[in-house]
């Protein structure tokens, strides 16, 4: 049986297949340390009307999000929830872990902006015309032919659009119902979409060589416990190319994975944001992402949030494709319904920079190139970096991120007062002067020892220096990048060495 993170020596962390335990801090989006959570895992947070653990509140109706109280069977409305205070909710406050308000920024290239979208933006700047629901005839047609030359067949009457990539999976999901599961790690904008919706999470572990999909028979371990407790298990989100771990996963184990959710009756939302972002190998070829809507044609809906992969980080616009079936009309419909609701149209300019990075002019792939080329090389010299210090962390091989476990370090750590991913996130933020939010933030327990690290950060603030970036023959060789590098270095180096000091002499 293939081996999962949770036998890779955490002791945290739950056993395969098990939903994993409330750690009191909620990923990204969720409020941490809530006493009024049920103890049982999965439960979402923040919601005293909720049933314990795997108990349904009712499938919603035709498409609409289940955002308002319980009712009965009757159609008469469950009792009132305990008011919200502040008391009730510790993690909002300053000296709380995780508040509902803060969680991993956006992701950025930290490139400037590519002139050609600037022009495409400002062009459309002036119009005061609504954009409709699911985006205008133009932006879908973009988006059909960017998945027309990857080999996928694509209907604009099948895709949607909306401005952000949480909009659209909180559509996707308020439309089919049920309880939502997720690979552990995953993104930290994937669980609260969610939970905003009163749905119970579960998630599953990954297998040891990458992340972004469950292990499947993990999977469907979690999905017969979550049935046998009551619990109504509908969709499951993976990644090909996975934010936080910047692993592909390889196709032969997407397959198992898919296979499973689809024999398991679950509907599959395949994002594939950082399809675009793999990095040039040094050897052979670079990874190629599986494509799990032609594994389950009927089962699965691609999503791609344009923010930060081929737009600027705070431009938000996502595209989903749907499957070109009877069921895969009505899911669209549907989520046009919840996008009209919620009010989530794109605004014109942003729409405009969409539908110009998805026609995909020679300007934008090969800046989409030449930011791959660079990020890769960062992403290996940090990777480097953090094997030295006898950190563990699995090779990058798309995207900005990588995802690092320091439990070598947790003697050296607790010295120093840092003992979860919080203290954890705070203090190496400090140590490194950029970001590391911790591994609570993307479904991993408090109690791990886990950051997420951003090349981004490691090209620096100057915006002239981050543009030659995309230049220069290393930019490894880069001043900036040289001294956040060191910086790195010197401070993983420092817990190695007080992480040796401490361990017991024979």
């Amino acid at each position: 049986m293939r081996r999962t993170h949770e036998e890779d020596g955490d002791p945290a962390r739950a056993p395969s297949g098990t939903p994993a335990p409330d750690p009191g801090h909620a990923a990204s989006g969720s409020p941490a340390a809530d006493p009024a959570r049920a103890p049982a895992s999965g439960t979402p947070a923040g919601d005293p009307a909720r049933a314990p653990s795997g108990t349904p509140t009712g499938a919603p109706v035709s498409g609409t999000p289940a955002v308002g109280p319980a009712r009965a069977a009757s159609g008469t409305p469950a009792a009132a929830p305990a008011p919200v205070t502040p008391a009730a909710y510790p993690g909002t406050h300053p000296a709380g872990h995780g508040p509902l308000r803060y969680g991993p920024a956006l992701p950025g290239s930290g490139l400037s902006v590519p002139p050609g979208i600037v022009r495409a933006a400002l062009a459309a700047a002036g119009t005061e015309e609504a954009a409709p629901v699911g985006g205008g005839p133009d932006l879908l047609r973009a988006a059909a032919g960017y998945w027309e030359r990857r080999g996928a067949g694509a209907r604009p009457d099948r895709i949607a659009a909306a401005p952000g990539g949480a909009p659209l999976l909180l559509a996707v999901a308020a439309a089919l119902g049920g309880d939502v599961l997720t690979p552990r790690p995953c993104p930290a904008w994937w669980l609260p979409q969610a939970r905003l919706l009163g749905r119970t999470t579960y998630t599953v572990p990954t297998p040891a060589e990458c992340g972004g999909v469950p292990d499947p028979y993990a999977l469907l371990e979690t999905v017969r416990r979550v049935r046998a407790e009551g619990g109504d298990p509908r969709l499951l989100v993976i990644a090909v190319a996975d934010d936080p771990t910047g692993t592909v996963a390889p196709p032969e184990l997407v397959h198992e994975a898919v296979e499973a959710a689809a024999g398991a009756g679950l509907h599959i939302v395949s994002d594939e944001t950082w399809r675009d972002t793999t990095h040039p190998a040094s050897h052979g070829r670079e990874p190629e992402p599986a494509r799990p809507a032609g594994m389950a044609p009927d089962r699965v809906t691609v999503l791609v949030d344009l923010a930060g992969a081929l737009l600027p980080g705070d431009w938000p616009a996502a595209v989903a494709r749907f499957p070109a079936t009877a069921g895969g009309g009505a899911l669209h419909d549907a989520v046009l319904d919840v996008l009209a609701g919620t009010g989530a149209r794109i605004a014109a300019p942003v729409a405009a920079a969409a539908r110009h990075v998805l026609t995909e002019p020679a300007e934008v792939t090969a800046r989409t190139a030449a930011s791959a080329r660079v990020h890769g090389r960062i992403a290996a010299a940090v990777h480097d970096t953090l094997r030295r210090a006898d950190v563990l962390a699995l090779p990058p091989t798309a995207g900005r991120h990588l995802y690092a476990d320091l439990g070598p370090l947790r003697a050296a750590l607790a010295a120093r007062g840092v003992t979860d991913a919080q203290e954890l996130e705070d203090h190496l933020g400090t140590l490194l002067g950029m970001p590391a939010p911790g591994g609570h933030r993307f479904g991993d327990a408090l109690t791990s020892l886990r950051v997420r690290l951003d090349t981004a950060a490691f090209l620096g603030t100057d915006p002239r220096l981050r543009a030659q970036a995309l230049t220069v023959p290393d930019p490894l060789e880069m001043p900036q990048v040289k001294r956040a590098l060191t910086r790195c270095a010197t401070a993983l180096d420092g817990l190695r060495a007080d992480a040796r000091r401490r361990e017991p002499t024979s």
